[in-house]
């Protein structure tokens, strides 16, 4: 949802520094490789140290890599299917540093195993929400549904964490994740039942065509 609503925004935004890079002959492959690279650096060097609100703003100039990449393809008309994989696969990594690091410094320094835990739990419903649709198109079904897609749970994270590195109470980092948990357990069940239904449709449709 926060998808759509923002492209337009961000689009408009990065168009000039998008043509910019292409212009001085930097491709979209590097600037998604060197964004991943920048937002785990962030996660596993800065959130691990205890550094959450310098850490928050360092991988928040990176993550905007997403776009700008995104962005210059369509400027060169290229990248295809080969960007596209090359993109959802590193966004799986990004996304796992992102909860990793902030699982590994309130297992340690930070003490709060609760939200450790939580972290641990939002990183992996994460990728199986993301799993849940790269299988489902792989198959040739549609699964792009669910109420906690990427950039709904990388904006709670990394604001709520930014904001708990300069005094916010971590009980509202817990409940963030919390919250992020339980929305990723729905996404992936709305996505289970849409390719159901889709696969139920096709097998009623077939049975049709043989009864005829």
């Amino acid at each position: 949802m926060l998808n759509r609503h923002a492209r337009g925004f961000f689009t408009a935004l990065f168009t000039p520094l998008a043509r910019w890079l292409l212009r001085i002959g930097v491709s979209p492959d590097a600037v998604t490789i060197v964004g991943t690279l920048g937002v785990v650096a962030g996660a596993l060097v800065l959130y691990p140290l205890g550094h959450l609100w310098w850490g928050t703003l360092f991988i928040t100039v990176f993550i905007f890599s997403d776009v700008v990449d995104g962005i210059m393809a369509r400027m060169q008309e290229s990248g295809g299917r080969w960007g596209n994989f090359l993109d959802s696969t590193l966004d799986r990594v990004a996304d796992g540093a992102l909860f990793a690091g902030v699982a590994v410094w309130f297992f340690t320094g930070g003490a709060d195993t609760p939200i450790a835990i939580a972290a641990v739990v939002c990183l992996v419903l994460g990728m199986v929400v993301s799993y849940a649709r790269a299988k489902a198109e792989a198959l040739g079904f549609r699964a792009n549904v669910g109420i906690a897609e990427r950039a709904e749970r990388l904006v709670s994270v990394l604001v709520v964490t930014g904001f708990t590195g300069l005094g916010l109470p971590t009980v509202v980092l817990f409940g963030t994740l919390c919250l992020l948990a339980a929305a990723s357990l729905v996404t992936v069940v709305q996505r289970i039942i849409a390719v159901h239904r889709q696969w139920l449709g096709e097998n009623e449709g077939t049975a049709s065509e043989k009864a005829a």
